[in-house]
């Protein structure tokens, strides 16, 4: 790249982050609980930006990645897999389950975790369940070896489960992520069209866009 061609970049990068600037779904974490594979987690990564999910956090008890999140953005293992969405996603990673949900429950965080169905928690199909009525929501996805912790699942408000009808009842993380948060972020972002504040308070005269025009 030619110093000539960077402020041009630049410029296209800034216009493109003012367009999508109001479908960005505030309040609005995906939890990554102990990935098995770095690459998987990159997909992820992807996922929540290109849904406009706010922030990703990282339960990272192998301390595979850095806390640096300058340092995140220029990873190569995080950088590939994630079409460089890393750079415009902030990520924070956690050593333990217990730290990340101290964290979201002292900003005021409810957790819901994608999981299959569990003995004595409220157990709600993805199409069915309401994602807006938290003002401040985390969505959490398991290891792609073991699933949810028992830990995040009890301090989760409940679980979701995508319906399936193969013969095959499972899907990667990545495909996971992706499903999920294109509901929860669809369901989000036309609750923010309509309304300025929570329970459903402030509607506005002229629902905003839900999509973005294709010039953006």
């Amino acid at each position: 790249m030619t110093t000539e061609d960077k402020p041009t970049e630049k410029r296209s990068a800034r216009k493109r982050a003012d367009a999508i600037h109001d479908f960005r779904c505030k309040n609005l974490i995906v939890v990554i609980e102990n990935p098995a594979n770095p690459r998987n987690l990159g997909t992820v990564i992807r996922n929540v930006n290109a849904f406009g999910a706010e922030k990703v956090y990282v339960i990272d008890p192998r301390r595979v990645l850095s806390d640096d999140w300058n340092e995140l953005r220029n990873d190569p293992m995080l950088s590939k897999p994630s079409v460089s969405a890393v750079k415009w996603t902030f990520v924070k990673r956690f050593d333990s389950t217990e730290d990340c949900l101290a964290h979201l429950e002292q900003n005021h965080f409810v957790s819901i975790v994608t999981s299959p169905h569990r003995k004595g928690k409220t157990n709600t199909s993805l199409d069915e369940g309401d994602f807006t009525k938290h003002a401040k929501l985390a969505v959490w996805f398991g290891s792609e070896t073991k699933g949810i912790s028992d830990l995040a699942v009890e301090r989760s408000e409940r679980c979701i489960s995508i319906p399936m009808f193969g013969m095959i009842e499972s899907l990667n993380l990545g495909t996971s992520s992706g499903i999920v948060l294109y509901e929860v972020t669809k369901q989000r972002r036309a609750y923010q069209s309509r309304f300025r504040l929570r329970n459903r308070r402030g509607e506005r005269d002229t629902p905003q866009p839900t999509v973005l025009s294709q010039d953006a």
